[in-house]
């Protein structure tokens, strides 16, 4: 199977052009779950492909506004390098999407293209599912504040937390979709005086940079200091470790997640990441 016959087509892309800015980014990232978007920049000789923009970038940088500095060079890929190729390259170069070019933006293969993929039979793929599983789970208490769980997502360098009730037992995910949902970009007010505006706001996350007693503007991005339980998803999704990686992989495409559960009984095994999945080809 080749990437043309898995890829999405230019015509089905979203895209944002430059100059932009990061709200052009995190609308489509909010509305449609998506982990980056390809940035273009249109000229006389037509389209021309210059990058990607992830939602790592975005939280990663909440000072930066302009997306010719927020993007990414990403390797690139053509129409007839197979699926299994294209699969390894996302694994060694830890990039979810990669744009197919040919002198122009033709498509973009994704992890989920990848992952359908495998639910259809369409590449051999003969593990199980606790082969292919991560065992080592990150985890946060459900009545961590929201500020503090997406801080632990970002150090533990994956993109969710298995929330843990009082008695330790897993009561729901949270995932970096999760934040993006609810988190918000703003822009502090010009002001002096002796405190900085807004300390004392629930939402406040760097909120405004103080310089001696002065403040200036800055965008950012603020999110609630709930707890995670006000954000996660309880109706989860799991899959035994008697399961193959193909029925793990109908079950990401059915319930379009990125990671789903591995369970013993009622206990928690470990996770099986869409990542994983694409380790076993």
């Amino acid at each position: 199977m080749h990437v043309a016959d898995a890829m999405t087509p230019r015509e089905d892309v979203v895209t944002v052009e430059l100059p932009g800015t990061r709200d052009d980014v995190l609308e489509y990232l909010k509305e449609r779950g998506f982990s980056s978007v390809p940035v273009v920049k249109r000229g006389e000789n037509g389209e021309e492909y210059r990058g990607l923009v992830s939602r790592e970038d975005l939280i990663e940088h909440p000072d930066e506004d302009q997306l010719a500095v927020l993007m990414n060079d990403v390797p690139t890929t053509t129409r007839d390098t197979s699926v299994e190729e294209i699969a390894r390259l996302m694994v060694e170069e830890g990039f979810r999407r990669i744009p197919v070019v040919d002198g122009e933006l033709e498509g973009i293969v994704t992890v989920t293209d990848v992952v359908r993929a495998v639910a259809r039979g369409e590449v051999d793929c003969d593990a199980m599912a606790d082969d292919v599983a991560t065992h080592d789970v990150n985890t946060t208490w459900v009545d961590t504040p929201l500020t503090v769980a997406e801080r632990e997502i970002y150090y533990a360098n994956v993109p969710y937390a298995v929330a843990l009730g009082d008695d330790g037992q897993m009561a729901g995910i949270l995932t970096e979709v999760d934040i993006i949902a609810v988190a918000r970009v703003v822009e502090g007010e010009d002001g002096t005086g002796d405190s900085m505006a807004g300390q004392e706001d629930d939402w406040m996350w760097e909120g405004i940079k103080g310089i001696g007693n002065r403040y200036v503007p800055t965008r950012n991005v603020e999110m609630p200091a709930e707890p995670v339980s006000e954000f996660m998803s309880t109706e989860m999704v799991t899959v035994s470790k008697r399961k193959s990686a193909k029925e793990a992989a109908q079950a990401m495409i059915t319930e379009d997640i990125e990671q789903i559960p591995l369970m013993g009984g009622d206990q928690l095994l470990g996770i099986v990441r869409d990542i994983d999945l694409l380790e076993a080809l």
